[in-house]
């Protein structure tokens, strides 16, 4: 396997990073009960998913 010869500079480094942009996940509306939930994942407040019941939630009273 060959090895690096010179030592990658910090700025070179850096430079090669720049590219990546975090960006916040997109968020949707439950429809449901309208809660804002992450695309693909089940609704937290009422545990429904694409319009079925995914999982039960219990009641707390």
């Amino acid at each position: 396997m060959p090895n690096p010869k010179h030592r990658t500079s910090k700025q070179r480094r850096n430079k090669r990073r720049t590219h990546y942009k975090a960006t916040p996940s997109q968020l949707a509306t439950c429809s449901n009960c309208g809660a804002t939930v992450q695309y693909h994942r089940v609704c937290p407040e009422c545990g429904h998913y694409r319009g079925k019941l995914a999982i039960e939630k219990e009641v707390t009273a």
